[in-house]
């Protein structure tokens, strides 16, 4: 981007002012740290205000603020599907139903799930599917970053992905989900600012000084297939919009990243009321980027070389604002890393080295971090095409681990099997259609694939009827959720 050398140096000044701020608040959090609990689920002790701060910073990052407003550019609100209006959905839902019945089980991650009402061998299982995908997850994340300081101070992407590589996986390795929830709390203000004055300053702009105004134009100048959300013009279109929103309401809630936010609030009341407060946010918040994206098309009818927000920065915002505006979505994507980072670190750490190695949990936690920072970085260093797809993997939560997470929570399961087919079943269909490169089920098969069904929700279909299989309905042991990790109903 070509701006001036006294903005770059003011810009380069600011970041390192910020990045020591949040170190700073990381040293202060390690204090905290006394063991294994404080650092995974900062001691369980999170007040409303922070949980549901933490909550919305998880996933409200580079997919939001960069892809979703490039993407509704170009498609419409449709494209807002899967984030924000799946992440939104998800965070509600998991207020609604999960939110409640895992806080009182008093778990560290979302394996231990698997263990305490199934066994060990589901545990580990559930933790292999798990931990794969958010490598590709995170490796996006370090490049995104890498592209803005490639972008404001051509510093060259590899150094670029060094750089971000140890600044994210430092401060989430000092004081675990202390350092986390405290430096998501300053992170999604700057961003919710942020986001605020750039959207009221466009608006301005199409209403000629007035918001009303600007905000009828935005409607009036976009075209009307761009305003639909749900697409129409076939069935199949229709199935593939649900599976998209599906996958994001559903598959989202058996990700450590959230569930692990659930288990750090101090009480059931707070978790359930923090899923509340932040899916309302997050849906709110979220329309700004999709009609940003909209705006950016009124605007500026061709294409933006650098991206919806990068632009609408540079056109519309004083040197000042657009330094702060920087920070912003630098925040945002720090804010995702972190979260990312000591997501499935935590399951390593927890549900996959104790069975191979003594190391003291502690320990073992924070090496945990950094291993999964490294193999995160040399994802990203193998290029877009390798991150792209581990990313595209984010359907394995949907597809092999739904299902036998809300059997585990509302029944009694008698033993291991259903679970264990269940996952099999899910992720292995999902696995054999992603190589053979099917996006629709038995797309190659012209008896099933000419009607298109979406390939997610065929395999969660099939993991559904895998664990009914194993445990017919009529066998199971039915409660209300009120399960503690004392209770272990295995005869």
């Amino acid at each position: 981007m070509d701006i001036s050398v006294q903005l770059r140096w003011a810009l380069a000044g600011t970041i390192v002012f910020y990045v020591v701020a949040m170190y700073a608040l990381s040293w202060i959090a390690q204090k905290k740290i006394h063991d294994n609990q404080d650092y995974l689920v900062a001691g369980r002790r999170l007040p409303l205000s922070l949980a549901w701060m933490t909550l919305l910073a998880t996933w409200f990052g580079a997919g939001t603020l960069i892809t979703a407003t490039d993407e509704v550019r170009d498609n419409g609100v449709t494209a807002a599907t899967l984030d924000p209006l799946g992440a939104g959905v998800c965070l509600l839902l998991a207020g609604v139903f999960v939110a409640a019945p895992l806080w009182r089980m008093q778990l560290l991650t979302f394996c231990d799930l698997f263990r305490e009402r199934f066994d060990a061998r589901a545990e580990f299982c559930s933790a292999l599917i798990s931990v794969p995908s958010y490598f590709g997850w995170i490796a996006a994340q370090f490049y995104a970053l890498a592209a803005m300081l490639e972008l404001f101070f051509n510093i060259d992407p590899n150094l670029g992905l060094l750089m971000v590589a140890v600044v994210g996986t430092g401060y989430t390795l000092m004081g675990g989900m202390w350092s986390v929830t405290l430096t998501d709390a300053v992170q999604i203000v700057l961003i919710l600012v942020g986001l605020v004055v750039l959207a009221v300053t466009v608006l301005l702009h199409l209403g000629d000084g007035s918001l009303p105004l600007g905000l009828a134009e935005l409607k009036n100048q976009t075209a009307a297939e761009h305003l639909e959300l749900i697409p129409s013009e076939s069935t199949a279109a229709l199935l593939g919009w649900l599976s998209v929103l599906v996958v994001g309401a559903l598959g989202n809630l058996t990700a450590q990243d959230l569930l692990q936010r659930i288990f750090a609030a101090r009480s059931e009341k707070v978790a359930r009321h923090a899923c509340y407060v932040a899916g309302t946010v997050y849906l709110t918040m979220g329309t700004i980027p999709v009609g940003l994206g909209l705006a950016s098309a009124i605007l500026f009818p061709d294409a933006a070389e650098q991206g919806v927000m990068a632009t609408l920065a540079q056109e519309f915002l004083s040197p000042p604002l657009a330094i702060i505006f920087t920070l912003v979505v630098m925040s945002a994507i720090l804010s995702t890393i972190d979260s990312a980072l000591l997501g499935p670190a935590s399951i390593v750490a927890q549900n996959i080295l104790p069975r191979f190695t003594s190391v003291q949990p502690l320990l073992l936690n924070r090496l945990a971090v950094v291993g999964v920072g490294l193999c995160s970085l040399g994802v990203a260093y193998m290029g877009e095409d390798a991150y792209s797809l581990l990313e595209q993997s984010y359907s394995l939560g949907l597809v092999g681990l739904f299902v036998p997470m809300m059997f585990a929570i509302y029944t009694h399961p008698r033993n291991a099997v259903p679970a264990l087919a269940s996952m099999v079943a899910g992720t292995l269909v999902w696995a054999i259609h992603f190589v053979l490169g099917w996006d629709w089920f038995l797309e190659g098969v012209a008896l099933v694939g000419r009607w298109q069904l979406p390939m997610a929700l065929s395999a969660t279909a099939i993991s559904l009827a895998a664990y009914l299989v194993c445990e017919p309905p009529w066998r199971m042991r039915w409660h209300a959720g009120r399960v503690t990790n004392e209770a272990n109903f295995r005869p």
